[in-house]
């Protein structure tokens, strides 16, 4: 396997403005790094569609399958701890056996699992199968799907050069809101119409076709020297305390913005007394202005070389964002208007935050593989993303026992909580 490189100027501008031959003497045209980025974009939208989607069919699926809040949670949550057991593994072996490997072996993996679900858990007239099937097909599922994020995103630094990778990474990132909100748009409309044998199929469908993708396009990097950067030439990610210091941050932050995906639905439901339409509309809203602030933050921070302070900012915004909806939960009952205050204020409340929190994912995958170097990319990655897969696990699981002591006022100050904390764990300008 060929290590990726950071190349010097004159190879940079081989690759950028000529054609350029890859480890095995293949020839890549200037603008293949974008294909790899869309190979990026593709398959963490469909996973995203998966890990997002099926969380915004809550409703749908605590009456289907008969759960209670409770067991709902276990089970969205369980999917989420799936992603965090197998990040680490996942990322450890990319950077060994190279990113088009892993990625290949895992979104087929993905995609026939999901297959076998639509076939097999899913409720019928027949039956409907209990919350341990439902949770341990969940828990593979997220097992699985643990391979994306550290290969796609340790192929996109590979491919480009440090004054576009934030920019790239940010565009990669933003497939995590374009696949949840096409999932939160289509699944639980899809679910209500034919079951989830449909939802569960077409989340297969997705991933078969970025392995296809990636199949196609997804090449090592070329060769140009053997130029690493000087961050490569410090500590290993697992022993390096600001790759630590970064991960955690990203993992207290990503608290909040689960609580927005597994729970938002029940709470527009339960608390504010939405239809499925208005909230999957509101859940889309989110997922597409958290697309758009991605994209700018990486091409500002790009520019500006201010990814430390970008991040610091976002910590104490999502926080104040999310105080404030804490505030006019409790505020609610005394408000004029009741119930058409609830409708009319709270989704937009609750889509600002839901924003705001999810605004700074690239510029910070981006700054935590610089610092981790050019060799431990996809484990840096992948250590982040076990924290925040924690989050997935955590949230859902500890969200049921918020609402039975203090009822969304609990959820919502947790969450500003989690992003107030992450302020000072992110690392300080230099």
């Amino acid at each position: 396997m060929s290590a990726i490189v950071d190349c010097t100027d004159k190879d940079t501008q081989k690759l950028l403005g000529g054609s350029a031959a890859g480890p095995a003497g293949r020839v890549f045209s200037p603008g293949h790094r974008w294909k790899v980025l869309g190979i990026g974009v593709a398959a963490n939208a469909s996973f995203s569609a998966t890990f997002s989607g099926i969380p915004a069919t809550a409703v749908v699926l605590r009456q289907g399958y008969h759960l209670s809040n409770a067991e709902l949670g276990l089970a969205l949550g369980l999917l989420g701890l799936g992603v965090a057991l197998s990040e680490l593994p996942w990322g450890l072996l990319t950077d060994r056996w190279g990113d088009r490997r892993v990625l290949l072996i895992g979104l087929g993996a993905t995609a026939a699992w999901l297959l076998a679900m639509a076939m097999l858990v899913v409720p019928t007239s027949s039956g409907i199968p209990d919350v341990a099937l439902l949770s341990a097909s969940l828990l593979l599922t997220g097992l699985l799907g643990g391979s994306v994020n550290g290969s796609s995103g340790r192929a996109i630094m590979g491919w480009f050069r440090e004054n576009e990778r934030g920019f790239a990474m940010s565009i990669r990132q933003t497939a995590v809101p374009f696949g949840g909100g096409l999932g939160a748009l289509v699944l639980p409309s899809l679910a209500l119409a034919f079951g989830f044998s449909a939802v569960f199929g077409l989340l297969a469908g997705a991933s078969a076709l970025s392995a296809l993708f990636a199949w196609r396009w997804l090449h090592e990097p070329p060769a140009a020297g053997h130029v690493v950067s000087s961050a490569a030439a410090g500590p290993a990610p697992l022993r390096n305390i600001e790759v630590w210091r970064i991960a955690t941050a990203i993992g207290l932050l990503c608290f909040p913005q689960v609580a927005v995906l597994t729970f938002a639905s029940v709470f527009l439901h339960d608390f504010v007394g939405l239809g499925t339409a208005p909230i999957s509309a509101s859940l889309a809203a989110v997922q597409i202005g958290a697309m758009v602030m991605r994209v700018w933050s990486g091409r500002f921070t790009d520019r500006h070389g201010n990814r430390r302070q970008f991040l610091r900012s976002c910590s104490a915004l999502s926080g104040l964002a999310f105080a404030v909806l804490w505030v006019m939960v409790l505020a609610s009952p005394a408000m004029p208007g009741g119930q058409s205050f609830l409708v009319a204020v709270l989704p937009l409340v609750l889509i600002v935050a839901g924003i705001s929190v999810s605004a700074w994912h690239g510029v910070a995958y981006t700054e935590l593989a610089t610092l981790a170097g050019a060799g431990h990319v996809g484990t840096a990655l992948s250590l982040a993303n076990t924290f925040v897969f924690v989050g997935f696990f955590l949230v859902p699981v500890a969200i049921p026992g918020l609402l039975h002591l203090w009822s969304w006022s609990g959820v919502w100050l947790s969450a500003a909580i989690c992003a107030l904390v992450a302020w000072p764990v992110f690392l300080r300008p230099v």
